[in-house]
């Protein structure tokens, strides 16, 4: 995770917000093949479920286009309570993918594992760990939601902490720290966990020697990968290995130090680069030929504080294409630093900032995901975080600010894929022993260095509820477009406190439009066609009640879409609503439109009262000349 999170008192209770999941009526008349999830349709399963790199988009089997939303699943895998595990147990595993689905309207998770526990002894490789993971990792696959391991580590390795040190890390095993003999780790005046990673010597040297390959341990490594990526391959079913989307070989790269002459770009050319083409090539020894791997620049390339940013950002690789993903990451330090940056985030804040991240996924020939972006949710910057995380929504969504989209709308870019820091339904319910100390037993947030970014918890029940806004995290978003996504904005409604933040007013120059949405939550998602005949599919909140639905595209009009009918030797509806496959009782919007090189629309927007037809008629009038004036290509 970043280096400049703040060390943050964990004080208060932050209140839980549950999402209410309203149901479609109806039961859709055409499945999917026996053996595919529940809920499926026609073009779901498998093929629905492989995704791949193409140009700069991700896309699925069917040649729709792809944006992967959810969470890190979990900073639990960094402690030692439940064995490097993000789960006690398989049925917790299932108990929060159920949640996250229908609770934070995730499609994706980035999966997070641990070296220490897969080769706790040098050269054997715990196959128990494996299973355990394997069988949590089913859990999601299961209930619909893709999966990309990563291999997490921190601070390198928690063996490297002493056990009354401020702080710790995770990630490589104890014999490797055992062999190293570094140095007494020892931070001095350190105000962010982070600063570890430049300031104590343990740290700088055990990073320098796994880049160096010292005594093999980076070999080691790889064998390791590439062990558990063939295990998994090997004990999930055929359906079960299509949505494992990828893998991150390795979290937040830092060389450690610098040889004599070297840089941050240059380190990244020759060490970094070298090391993501041998992962590389083991993912396709272990049978993932057809997967990208989800590459990191140098962690700090594209650090918001100038005395923090490096050069990088993989600006030397050439083209990656579509073997690899342009992997990064997003914090505003400056906002958790509660220092140079004093009041609230603010709209577009973020816009320029991720418009980078685009950027580089272009130069880069190849996709580009956001794998991890947050903000505390208690300690004294805590109260920054509704206004901070809706402007990185925000910035995911469209590289134009909410105040200019409507009249620069034809420049909003591509719709990133991210997944947010965390999803841990321990949180605040943790027994972590700080680095083995029983007499530093940590229960609170995250139970790691102080932080608290969990956006959910268990309620004393035992039942998952959100932490943060359900209008924030479930989401509106393009998650399958038969065609190319031009523009797409969703104005959430999230509350900060007690107000609501509206960012991105429909203009007073579409009056009908204005009326119709009101002061509801709503979408719009503009996209050129391809021939793909299964439907583009947007993600429905449960907030978006299936009676309280209005629809307004060039498509057609309604209040209410039917349940999905088509098959794939018949005509669909074409608005309709069907559930997601997985059988969280979530849902989508459908939006089928088989023609090619056609420019299309929709506005979905959350209307409690319906809005008559010649409203609707009179709304579709001044979007169809809006999107004709827009000047859209591609």
């Amino acid at each position: 995770m970043n280096m400049s999170r703040q060390r943050m008192g964990l004080i208060g209770t932050v209140l839980a917000l549950v999402a209410a999941v309203v149901l479609g009526s109806g039961t859709p008349a055409a499945t999917a093949a026996t053996g595919d999830l529940p809920d499926s349709l026609w073009f779901d399963g498998s093929t629905s479920a492989q995704v791949s790199v193409q140009g700069t988009r991700f896309i699925d089997g069917r040649g729709r286009e792809v944006v992967l939303r959810g969470f890190n699943v979990s900073g639990e895998t960094k402690l030692e309570e439940n064995s490097g595990l993000p789960f006690a147990t398989t049925a917790d595993a299932k108990k929060s993918a159920t949640a996250l689905r229908a609770l934070g309207g995730g499609n994706s998770v980035r999966f997070l594992l641990s070296w220490a526990h897969a080769e706790p002894v040098r050269g054997q490789v715990d196959t128990t760990y494996l299973a355990a993971a394997t069988d949590q990792i089913k859990a999601f696959l299961d209930a619909g939601i893709r999966v990309f391991p990563d291999f997490h580590q921190d601070l390198f390795s928690r063996y490297l902490f002493n056990s009354g040190s401020w702080y710790t890390g995770d990630g490589a095993p104890k014999w490797v720290v055992d062999a190293g003999g570094y140095p007494q780790e020892y931070c001095g005046i350190c105000l962010f966990w982070g600063q570890n990673i430049t300031q104590n010597a343990a740290v700088e040297d055990a990073s320098y020697d796994f880049w160096h390959n010292t005594a093999g341990i980076q070999d080691a490594f790889l064998t390791t990968a590439q062990t558990t990526m063939a295990y998994l391959a090997q004990h999930l079913t055929t359906a079960q290995f299509a949505a494992i989307v990828g893998f991150d070989p390795y979290n937040e790269p830092y060389a450690g130090k610098y040889d004599s002459g070297e840089t941050s770009r240059t380190w990244e050319q020759n060490i970094l680069w070298p090391f993501y083409q041998k992962f590389r090539a083991r993912m396709d020894t272990a049978g993932w030929q057809d997967k990208p791997a989800f590459i990191e620049p140098n962690m700090f390339w594209n650090a918001n504080i100038d005395s923090q940013k490096q050069v990088g950002g993989l600006l030397d690789t050439g083209a990656l294409g579509s073997r690899y993903v342009f992997n990064t990451h997003y914090y505003d330090q400056k906002a958790i630093s509660g220092i140079l940056m004093l009041g609230n985030a603010a709209d577009g804040q973020y816009s320029t900032d991720f418009a980078t991240i685009r950027d580089r996924g272009t130069a880069d020939s190849t996709a580009a995901i956001v794998s991890e972006y947050g903000h505390p949710l208690s300690g004294t910057v805590s109260g920054k975080a509704p206004t901070v995380l809706k402007a990185m929504y925000q910035a995911l969504d469209s590289r134009v600010s909410g105040a200019n989209w409507w009249s620069q709308a034809a420049s909003s870019g591509q719709v990133l894929s991210g997944t947010q820091w965390q999803w841990d339904i321990y949180s605040g319910r943790h027994n972590e022993l700080m680095n083995g100390n029983a007499s530093k037993v940590l229960t609170s947030g995250d139970a790691w260095n102080d932080e608290d970014l969990s956006s959910v918890a268990l309620d004393s029940s035992g039942t998952a509820v959100l932490r943060q806004d359900a209008r924030l995290l479930d989401r509106l978003y393009p998650s399958a477009v038969a065609g190319r996504t031009l523009a797409f904005t969703y104005e959430d409604r999230s509350r900060d406190g007690s107000t609501t933040l509206t960012w991105n007013p429909v203009p007073s120059t579409l009056p009908n439009v204005s009326a119709l949405v009101g002061t509801g939550q709503y979408g719009l998602v503009v996209w050129r066609s391809n021939g793909t005949t299964a439907p583009t599919e947007l993600h429905l909140p449960a907030s978006f009640a299936t009676s309280a639905t209005t629809v307004v595209s060039d498509l057609g009009t309604l209040t209410g879409p039917p349940a999905y009918s088509g098959t794939a030797s018949s005509a669909a509806t074409p608005l309709a609503v069907a559930a997601e496959p997985g059988g969280s009782a979530t849902r989508r919007l459908l939006l089928t439109a088989p023609d090619s090189g056609v420019l299309h629309y929709a506005l979905v927007a959350n209307t409690p009262t319906a809005p008559s037809a010649s409203v609707r008629a009179a709304a579709q009038s001044e979007l169809t000349a809006w999107a004709a004036a827009a000047g859209f290509t591609g």
